[in-house]
């Protein structure tokens, strides 16, 4: 069983690093090949579900097909495909696009603030001591980022703030929208699919086969990259990982992903990051992490309560 834990650690904590090396990919395309990130999202939000697509009908088969026997579920898929996906991954791209991969990245990664909202606004309820302290450290962490500690020098652009934030919002959305899908149908269907109607969309305005692509080894590995290795590895790798540790130890492990985009733009795209935005860097990611265990360990104190109970009855 210990083994079993440890290469599921492993396993999570690669599709992860998948995750942010796919960032670095497109930063590598926006900066070296003048890509957009319209055309990247639109080329990669179609390959990549048409491939994640595959990879279901072979691992799930018939039951690719059962979300569409529901209209219901048919609708939300479509919400989520451009309410979640499209604006998730638009938003994620063009962040990046405008800053770096790293950047882009932690500012995703203040979605379950968002998220934190929301249970709070459906509870009726105000933020606990530890949420409030997590929220005060994310927006520091934010405000350093943005601005280096100097109120009057924003060191981010707006449009790159602008577009790190929609990622966030886009990443609680997703989150949010896909919820009850996941569990029903799980990732292959709703993620594929997710993808693929996304794409779809954002043909008729993009309209991809008008850009003048360069298409040489390194604008394909780079394409390559963000489509294979960040999705359908990624996927596969965190998938079966969380399968090992549980969704709680994946939630924890997945935070290895800014740090990856931070660590590879630095070493092998040149971005440079001043201490002050380093320090943003570890405030967010703190919180994330932090707030990640919290709920978790709250969570895990209420089965136990509720076991007991069971017990008392019994």
């Amino acid at each position: 069983m210990e083994g079993k834990k440890k290469a599921g650690i492993l396993i999570t904590l690669s599709g992860g690093i998948c995750w942010g090396i796919s960032g670095c990919f497109g930063q590598f395309l926006f900066v070296e090949k003048n890509i957009t990130a319209e055309w990247l999202v639109a080329i990669r939000l179609i390959f990549a579900g048409v491939l994640l697509i595959i990879m279901g009908f072979v691992i799930q088969k018939e039951k690719m097909w059962e979300v569409f026997k529901n209209k219901a579920d048919t609708k939300q898929l479509l919400i989520f495909s451009f309410l979640g996906m499209l604006m998730c991954q638009y938003t994620y791209f063009a962040a990046i696009q405008h800053s770096n991969a790293g950047t882009a990245t932690v500012l995703q990664f203040l979605n379950p603030l968002i998220i934190l909202a929301v249970v709070c606004v459906k509870g009726r309820r105000l933020p606990g001591k530890v949420e409030l302290l997590g929220i005060m450290a994310a927006l520091l962490g934010t405000f350093l980022l943005s601005t280096r500690g100097d109120i009057h020098n924003m060191s981010l652009t707006g449009t790159a703030l602008f577009f790190g934030l929609s990622s966030a919002l886009g990443a609680a959305l997703y989150s949010l929208l896909s919820g009850d899908l996941m569990k029903k149908y799980g990732v292959y269907v709703v993620v594929g699919y997710g993808m693929l109607f996304a794409g779809i969309i954002m043909v008729p305005f993009v309209r991809p086969w008008n850009y003048p692509i360069l298409w040489d080894l390194g604008t394909i590995l780079g394409v390559l990259g963000v489509v294979v290795i960040g999705t359908a590895v990624a996927f596969s790798l965190f998938l079966k990982g969380v399968s090992l540790v549980g969704p709680f130890m994946g939630s924890l492990l997945g935070s290895i992903e800014p740090v990856t985009a931070i660590v590879v733009s630095v070493l092998f795209l040149g971005s440079v990051f001043h201490p002050v935005e380093l320090v943003g860097f570890i405030l967010i990611l703190g919180t994330v992490f932090g707030l990640s265990f919290y709920s978790g360990k709250e969570e895990k104190e209420m089965i136990a309560r509720e076991t007991e109970k069971v017990y008392e009855v019994d």
